[in-house]
């Protein structure tokens, strides 16, 4: 069962149904653009949102990394490589947000 959605995603996409829909149809049609597979998309959107440091994307992009069945680890380990690039500090911010929805996994 995927996991519950945050509320006020929940509430744009009700208000915003076509925004949300057109928004969804931009993801797919970018996935589908190049050779790189599932795991690896995952992955990469993953780190850019880390690099980004926006948490609700990193929520988003670890759930969908586990959807896909992306391991732990791995996902874990894009925190990491994070470390010399975005900072310290900013690389932990971004692993307990990851750890938000890993857990003890």
């Amino acid at each position: 069962m995927p996991a519950k959605l945050p509320d006020h995603y929940e509430s744009f996409k009700k208000r915003h149904a076509a925004v949300v829909e057109a928004h969804q149809a931009l993801s797919a049609r970018c996935h589908e653009a190049g050779p790189l597979d599932e795991r690896a998309r995952r992955l990469a959107k993953l780190a850019v949102a880390v690099g980004a440091r926006h948490e609700g994307a990193v929520h988003a992009q670890v759930r969908q990394a586990l959807e896909a069945k992306v391991e732990p680890d791995a996902i874990r380990h894009v925190a990491i490589l994070a470390i010399p690039t975005i900072g310290f500090p900013a690389a932990m911010a971004a692993l307990s947000w990851v750890e938000d929805h890993l857990g003890e996994r």
